[in-house]
This record gives C-alpha cells, structure tokens and sequence, in this order.
C-alpha cells in the first residue's frame, strides 16, 4: 500500500508544494511545529534513511540546504533544526523547522495552521528559494 507521501507525489493528495525535480519532493508539513515547518522527501518510497541510495541521499540534503536557507529568510527564525524520525509515515523524509530555542523543535507544539497562513509562508518560501537559484 503506498505511502501518504507516495499519494502526495502521484497528485492523489493535495499539499503545499515548495520544491519538486526527478528525485525529491518539498512540501509544507500538515501540522506545523513552526510555521514553515517543511518536509523534504525522496520520491522513491524508501522506509528508513539508512536504506536511501547515497546519490539521492546526497541530493535531498544538498536541496533541503537551499530550503533551510529559504526558510531563514521567510520565518525570520534564527535557526532551521534538522530531523528525521520516521514514526509517522514510513518513507524516508526530512523535517526543517524554524526554531528560535530547542523547545521550538518539539512536535507536540505541532498544530493546523489555516489555509491563508500556509499560503502566504508557502508563497514567502518559495519567493527566497526563486533568490537562491
């Protein structure tokens, strides 16, 4: 059965795009720990991150560190934490998430933000990600 990840990359559910190219896919995470908060995955449905081929491996970090910058700028965060827990969904992804303290990177402050706060992120994102090209 195929991932919710899976279904987001096939276009059988909506999202927040941020970034796409043959092997990664970005996007707004459901429920935002920050706003911002941004998933980065590898398209290839792949449960755990030591499994991920170390070319897309290698890829999706190189991308997320151009996200992470993106986000910098559009939260206006100090910092963007890193993580991967693999709880959830199980397919490999990334978290970043704008974090002014270590307190901001705990998911249980993740909460829906409404359909205008993701768009307007999304849109600020994507518009500092367009700079950094």
């Amino acid at each position: 059965m195929a991932s919710i990840f899976t279904k987001i990359i096939n276009g059988e559910l909506p999202s927040y795009k941020i970034y796409e190219d043959d092997r990664v896919l970005s996007f707004l995470a459901l429920d935002q720990v920050n706003l911002g908060h941004t998933l980065v995955i590898c398209k290839e449905e792949i449960n755990h991150w030591t499994e991920v081929p170390s070319e897309t491996y290698a890829h999706l970090h190189k991308i997320s560190q151009k996200i992470g910058k993106a986000i910098l700028k559009a939260s206006g965060s100090p910092r963007v934490g890193q993580m991967v827990a693999g709880f959830e969904v199980p397919h490999y992804h990334l978290h970043l998430i704008p974090a002014w303290s270590i307190p901001d990177l705990d998911f249980k402050r993740a909460k829906r933000r409404s359909d205008e706060e993701m768009k307007q992120i999304q849109a600020e994102i994507i518009k500092h990600l367009d700079n950094l090209k």
